[in-house]
């Protein structure tokens, strides 16, 4: 199963860009052994619209056009829910039992989501009720990533 992260908004080299490479690597390298593929990272870029609605819109359909036919599709919203580690593992390992092709985490952009997009989501997941900058997001996803596959694989990493 590919895991793809899909992400409106480009990470400029900085601290943040270091550490989600990190856990993009380690979650490939424990996955493998899961039968998952290499974590990859799509970025979308921010559109240039002056309309909000429109940005939304054109970010929704730029993100909708990287989701593979029946991947499972997890958006990450404030709104979604709040899962234990162990619990998001179990719902990779649930996806890849069932031979979905892929599960896509999307992160969007500041103005959020079209509904058409928001509609095709399998599961919506919230790192708290806190607003998060993306960058962070994106390592705080790349973490439970890696902490996924070490739950799965027996890995004493998480210990929770």
């Amino acid at each position: 199963m590919r895991i793809i992260v899909a992400a409106v908004g480009r990470l400029k080299q900085s601290p943040e860009t270091e550490l989600s490479e990190r856990f993009r690597k380690r979650a490939a390298q424990t996955g493998r052994q899961l039968g998952l593929r290499d974590i990859e990272i799509v970025e979308i870029r921010e559109s240039r619209a002056a309309d909000a609605g429109k940005r939304m819109i054109e970010e929704s359909i730029a993100l909708a056009n990287v989701i593979p036919d029946k991947a499972a599709v997890v958006l990450l919203d404030s709104r979604g829910d709040n899962l234990e580690s162990i619990d998001f593992a179990s719902q990779i390992s649930k996806w890849r039992a069932n031979g979905r092709p892929a599960t896509v985490f999307v992160i969007g952009g500041a103005d959020g989501l079209a509904p058409n997009l928001r509609d095709k989501a399998d599961l919506r997941i919230s790192f708290g009720s806190a607003t998060w900058p993306h960058q962070l997001v994106r390592v705080m996803l790349l973490e439970q990533l890696y902490r996924a596959t070490t739950i799965l694989a027996g890995h004493p990493y998480h210990r929770g």
